[in-house]
């Protein structure tokens, strides 16, 4: 079926997409190739690099991995997830980019998810809250959002919000994500504030949409695909020198601010798809690195070892990245311990997290603060 890759009312480029698999299989015309998504090429000056545009696609897809996905394709009898894709128009609530139907007469403004209301269905179903239906509405932004954990975007009050669960025994990863809350709202560093639900007994984390119809989320992964990594160049610095090209001069203080929050819980999943930066999506101009969110793989208190993201191997190396800790008043930490405790004490939360492992997580926070103490000194 042709269709029309969009950036708001936009035209981008024409595209044929083979429905039963969501591939994009040829690009026939080009329209406004600046406003491309960031990371596929204009080539030579003559097309589009439709590798580029399908690797693109791809991310804007329910990965096969996602709990419950087999179950939904199942359900919904899908060939492919990236199906549930062209049922949404390619919109999610990341960005702005959607695609049309050659023979469609409706503009940006008729079909995003930011002005207007969008189907359940889906997120009810990703969260096996109601079976699968012939009458069911498949228009909804949880055709397009990544991530492996059960999750899906529900309007609360007027705003949109990203509700995301967390894996058994535990169902710690919600959890986890309150408590990031707490130690970045101490520390000052700009973040995305999470909360908790409850759905069917079990904890999910709450937060909302960051981004507006007037800007968007480029990940680190889309900035860094923008030119080749010199072969001398660390991920870090090909990151860095491309933000700093494109203006955000201060995102080696944002990386501060992430890399050390990072140290604090352990996290073990900052892949290069869960930060990057802010983009104004009409003047196509970097505003800023985006707020930290999605911390939720972290504090698994009583392991020797951690695995570290993005940049390094280890948190301990990483943290030799931070340019500067002048910002970092490890005192506004003071009591985090106890605050975290008397969180973790919630009788909804004592169900999954017992008196050990709650006690084990407010200490290895401490520990970690601790010792954190002892790099800053050396440093200053």
């Amino acid at each position: 079926m042709n269709y029309t890759l969009m950036h708001k009312n936009i035209p981008v480029a024409d595209v044929s997409i083979y429905e039963e698999s969501g591939t994009i299989t040829t690009v026939t015309a080009a329209h406004n190739p600046d406003h491309l998504p960031v990371g596929v090429h204009f080539r030579h000056g003559s097309f589009i690099d439709k590798r580029e545009l399908n690797g693109w696609f791809r991310e804007r897809c329910i990965p096969a991995m996602r709990d419950g996905a087999s179950k939904l394709m199942t359900g919904l009898n899908l060939h492919s997830l990236k199906q549930l894709v062209l049922y949404s128009n390619g919109l999610c609530l990341s960005d702005s980019y959607w695609i049309k139907p050659a023979d469609s007469n409706k503009n940006w403004e008729d079909v995003n998810f930011f002005g207007n209301s969008f189907s359940e269905d889906v997120g009810d179903l990703l969260l096996d809250i109601v079976p699968p239906s012939e009458k069911l509405n498949l228009c909804s932004p949880d055709n397009t959002t990544e991530g492996c954990l059960k999750k899906r975007w529900k309007i609360i009050d007027g705003r949109r919000c990203l509700v995301k669960g967390g894996e058994p025994p535990y169902f710690q990863q919600p959890i986890n994500e309150v408590i990031a809350t707490m130690v970045m709202k101490r520390l000052g560093v700009p973040h995305i504030p999470y909360t908790l639900t409850w759905i069917n007994g079990e904890p999910y984390s709450v937060c909302e949409d960051f981004i507006t119809p007037d800007t968007e989320l480029v990940t680190a992964w889309r900035v860094m695909q923008m030119r080749p990594k010199a072969n001398h160049h660390s991920h870090f610095l090909h990151y860095t020198n491309l933000c700093e090209e494109n203006g955000l001069t201060d995102i080696r203080r944002a990386l501060d601010g992430m890399i050390v929050i990072d140290y604090i819980i352990a996290n073990e999943d900052r892949h290069f798809n869960n930060f990057g930066i802010i983009r104004n999506s009409d003047k196509l101009e970097w505003v800023s690195a985006a707020p930290i969110f999605d911390s939720g793989t972290s504090l698994d208190c009583g392991k020797d070892f951690y695995i570290c993201k993005p940049f390094k191997v280890t948190h301990g190396e990483q943290l030799r990245l931070v340019s500067s800790y002048d910002w970092l008043d490890l005192s506004q930490l003071d009591g985090i311990d106890e605050e975290i405790n008397e969180f973790l004490s919630d009788e909804k939360i004592a169900v999954f997290i017992d008196d050990d492992r709650r006690t084990a997580i407010a200490e290895f926070v401490k520990a970690r603060i601790g010792r954190l103490e002892e790099i800053v000194s050396n440093c200053r």
